[in-house]
């Protein structure tokens, strides 16, 4: 079982998605996605523009890696300066969500939030600066703290440097 100490909630107090529903979680939030991003531009960005606890969405802009075709997803955002934080948490689940291995590939993306669309370069962060990230990241959305509790995975955080 990993432990990462800047990680508040202890494993034990977090309910574990059983391995079995993972697939029905992807599922469920590629569904939610195709909903969310439909209704985000039908709107111009004024509906489905929050998350859970009444969170910002953005729309990010990222290049499929198999098929090189660009791919609008909802996500959660930490605004961070001009930066802005991306979490590949997924609930916790034990895989890493698909856009992580897309972002992976190519890094260069577009994120629209607040009715502003910019060029950003994603970079992973390195462990050492995932802790130091990690209480912004928190205090924007405390569940992501029991998301790391509930993985054994090592979540993802990337940091986007604008571009323009």
């Amino acid at each position: 079982m990993a432990r990462f100490e800047y990680v508040e909630t202890r494993r034990e107090d977090v309910a574990e998605i059983p391995v079995k529903y993972e697939k029905l979680v992807r599922l469920s939030a590629k569904l939610f996605a195709h909903v969310n991003v439909a209704v985000y531009k039908a709107s111009g960005g004024r509906l489905m523009n929050k998350g859970p606890a009444n969170k910002p969405i953005c729309l990010v802009t990222i290049t499929g890696r198999k098929t090189g075709k660009k791919r609008d997803i909802p996500l959660m955002h930490v605004p961070h300066g001009e930066q802005k934080i991306l979490v590949a948490s997924l609930g916790g689940i034990s895989k890493n969500p698909v856009w992580y291995y897309n972002l992976k590939a190519t890094p260069d993306i577009r994120i629209t939030a607040d009715g502003i669309t910019r060029t950003y370069r994603a970079r992973e962060v390195s462990p050492d600066e995932k802790a130091s990230l990690w209480p912004v990241i928190v205090d924007a959305y405390p569940p992501y703290d029991e998301y790391q509790a509930r993985t054994d995975r090592d979540i993802p955080v990337f940091v986007c440097d604008p571009m323009d």
